[in-house]
């Protein structure tokens, strides 16, 4: 039996990049199969193949994915989000950087939320300043960048990591929205 040490920050990452290209791809089965392979995964993402193989088979250990490490178990994925996340993956604004705009300060949450707080992944490329949410792991602008659906995923993400009752209300609704399109 293989072992479990337990999940990486980004173990999600690769589960809503799998979703992210499931949602994009869905009419093509063929295309949906060549893009999630591990070398399609790791160039995306910024990571190594051997991240993405150890990253892909915890998720299956513990039921965020099938077999075939392709199949995104949604309903299991989604009460991790909802109910672990903020706990095993926990955020806390920081100081105010540049970086790339995060939580409610980004799509689709913005056009939602009028506040005050701006918070950003910090990053020399971002546009914004505001207060610093440390990504899940540090590639994901990088991420973020080359697939805006991911982006708006990821958003949704650490809304539900560093929101108040009424934003993570708000991700909730829109994941579930993202997860079952």
């Amino acid at each position: 039996m293989i072992s479990h040490k337990g999940m990486r920050p980004q173990d999600v990452v690769v589960v809503l990049k799998l979703i992210s290209l499931k949602s994009l791809l869905q009419s093509d089965k063929g295309a949906y199969i060549r893009q999630t392979a591990q070398t399609h995964l790791a160039v995306a993402l910024g990571l190594s193949q051997s991240e993405i193989s150890g990253s892909l088979q915890r998720s299956r250990i513990v039921r965020l994915v099938g077999e075939d490490k392709r199949e995104v178990y949604q309903q299991n994925f989604l009460d991790f989000l909802f109910y672990g996340l903020r706990y095993v993956f926990p955020a806390e604004p920081g100081p105010l950087v540049v970086g790339m705009p995060t939580a409610h300060s980004a799509e689709p949450l913005r056009s939602l939320i009028v506040s005050q707080e701006l918070y950003v992944w910090p990053d020399p490329q971002g546009s914004e300043r505001g207060q610093a949410i440390e990504p899940l792991y540090n590639k994901v602008p990088y991420a973020a960048r080359q697939d805006e659906r991911l982006y708006e995923l990821l958003a949704l993400t650490d809304a539900l990591r560093v929101g108040r009752a009424r934003e993570i209300k708000l991700a909730q609704q829109k994941m579930k929205d993202y997860i079952y399109a």
